[in-house]
């Protein structure tokens, strides 16, 4: 079983949040990624809290998304308010998630996080690309380890 700790020591976070910075430059959206400990119940309601917990319902154009990563279970939830949710829908979310468990499978952390966070942030570019004034970072690019109950 693959945990939190592992998973923590074995991505290079740093790179994984110049991703989520570099992706953010290019448009109005926000990007945040959470890695969970082991916790019952359902991975989805726990995404959702977490969206909640981490205020990515709260920017400006709705344009927030969560990669949620739940190691333990090897399952990963993405999740985009509803602003970007409504032009993409679930297929890209889907699809990303896909992609993160093959990386994950290979053991490919590091390239599977940054993969998802480009192609989400094509996604944000293309449909909120960045104008003057869209400079402010409306959340932390910072990995969460807090956890589902934060």
């Amino acid at each position: 079983m693959l945990t939190k700790r592992a998973l923590v020591r074995a991505i290079e976070l740093p790179t994984v949040e110049a991703a989520i910075a570099r992706a953010e430059r290019r448009s109005s959206g926000q990007i945040r990624v959470s890695l969970a400990p082991l916790f019952w119940g359902s991975v989805r309601r726990a995404a959702e809290r977490t969206f909640d917990r981490l205020e990515i319902g709260s920017t400006r154009g709705r344009n927030g998304v969560l990669i949620f990563v739940a190691p333990a279970r090897r399952q990963f939830v993405v999740l985009g308010d509803r602003g970007i949710d409504e032009l993409v829908g679930p297929q890209l979310w889907d699809e990303v998630g896909v992609a993160l468990g093959v990386a994950f499978a290979e053991g490919r952390y590091t390239q599977g996080l940054t993969h998802a966070i480009e192609t989400i942030g094509e996604a944000l570019a293309r449909h909120f690309p960045a104008e003057s004034g869209d400079s402010v970072n409306e959340l932390d690019d910072t990995v969460d380890l807090r956890g589902v109950f934060g």
